[in-house]
């Protein structure tokens, strides 16, 4: 069998595994399977610029069909994988084909967590996960008056900022009692309701969505406490599960996403795996995790396609992540859950401040709000393995590069 690299995914992963693989002189063919009828695409902008009218739509892709075809990638969009064989090295397409490979990576990313709520179908009631759901939110929001959101998470937050900047009347249901719950700390999610309150936004949190209804045009979302909300629009934003059934039924080793070590390989030698759909080692944090973030997808994408070219090199990175809410811009890096101390940089009323966060003495994450030098200075900290000491970052007249 010639060489022939298969690439399941249509995201950030799958373009840069592809991509990197050409970069690596891999002289094969490369085959990218894509279930959607796009070229890869930039998911972050979904929620944000392309949702409020900002971006034209072919802004979104990571490349131009021509990059392809000079770079010998096959592009099989509106192709679902259904089936790995291991044994005979082939990949099943949905109408049956069946392509051999020696090599091949999943990028098979996430999807959004499903609602499980009588109602939860009804008309007028979106997710936000790729083009055509946006298309479909866009195409109903001048005829929404009344919007309400399901999940104060980032999604549902980036939502609701711009739907209030055209106008909307907005709602923000979370059933945590804070916003942003899996990824802020108490501090940030507290500023960040009376961002959203300023603006406008009502927010309840410690709120459960226990049915929707449809009356006419109009969407009743009633809760276990039992009030309702009326809408004409309802985006639910309630976090995502990895896509993991293709791996799961060809026997490879799943927990909370695609189990890989750090060079990216699963526990078959010949299928690697990257982006949001995978649970890796992270050496830096010292633990598993998996991540939903364009900076894991890219940089896991270049280990993958490294050792699929038999070469080995370790995916070991700070994670980092950003979020743009009105005129707010969040820019996180490092993992701030284990954290027993944090200081504040900046004045939190004037809207630019940084929360850097300790454990044991050692600084372990920094939340910037619309301080970019400060998340520059954090992550080269972070990556170099060195910490400030709480009074220096609390300090906003102390230079960080010093440091360096």
């Amino acid at each position: 069998m010639s060489d022939r690299v298969i690439v399941v995914g249509g995201g950030q992963a799958a373009c840069q595994i592809a991509d990197s693989l050409r970069r690596e002189e891999f002289a094969g063919e490369v085959v990218v399977v894509t279930e959607e009828p796009h070229l890869p695409y930039q998911r972050p902008p979904l929620s944000k610029q392309y949702l409020a009218g900002d971006l034209d739509e072919s802004r979104l892709f990571m490349r131009k069909a021509d990059y392809y075809e000079s770079h010998r990638i096959e592009m099989r969009t509106g192709c679902r994988a259904v089936r790995i064989d291991r044994q005979a090295q082939c990949l099943e397409l949905d109408d049956g084909e069946r392509i051999s490979y020696t090599g091949l990576a999943l990028a098979t990313g996430a999807r959004a967590r499903p609602l499980i709520v009588p109602g939860a179908d009804c008309d007028g009631v979106f997710y936000l996960r790729n083009i055509a759901d946006v298309r479909a939110i866009r195409e109903r929001m001048p005829g929404a008056r009344r919007l309400v959101v399901i999940g104060g998470g980032f999604i549902g937050l980036e939502v609701a900022a711009v739907a209030r900047k055209q106008g909307k009347q907005v709602s923000v249901l979370e059933f945590q009692d804070r916003l942003m719950p899996r990824a802020a700390a108490p501090f940030l999610s507290d500023w960040y309701l009376a961002l959203h309150t300023r603006h406008g936004v009502d927010i309840r949190t410690g709120v459960t969505v226990s049915a929707i209804d449809r009356s006419g045009a109009e969407l009743h979302i009633r809760c276990a406490d039992g009030t309702s909300h009326m809408a004409d629009l309802v985006v639910v934003g309630v976090g995502v599960i990895p896509n993991t059934e293709l791996a799961r039924d060809a026997g490879l080793a799943c927990e909370d996403g695609i189990r890989v070590d750090q060079f990216a390989r699963t526990t078959d030698p010949r299928i690697v795996a990257a982006g949001d759909c995978t649970n890796h080692p992270n050496t830096l944090l010292a633990r598993r995790l998996r991540l939903e973030s364009v900076h894991n997808a890219m940089e896991q994408a270049k280990t993958a396609a490294a050792s699929l070219c038999g070469k080995e090199l370790a995916y070991a990175q700070i994670p980092w992540f950003w979020s743009d809410q009105f005129d707010a811009r969040l820019q996180m890096v490092g993992l701030s859950r284990d954290h027993d101390e944090y200081v504040l940089r900046g004045d939190p009323d004037s809207g630019r401040f940084s929360l850097f966060y300790f454990r044991g003495g050692e600084l372990i994450a920094v939340d910037s709000v619309s301080v970019p030098k400060d998340h520059l200075q954090a992550r080269k900290l972070l990556a170099a393995g060195v910490s400030p000491t709480a009074e220096q970052a609390a300090d906003a007249g102390f230079d960080l590069k010093t440091l360096l």
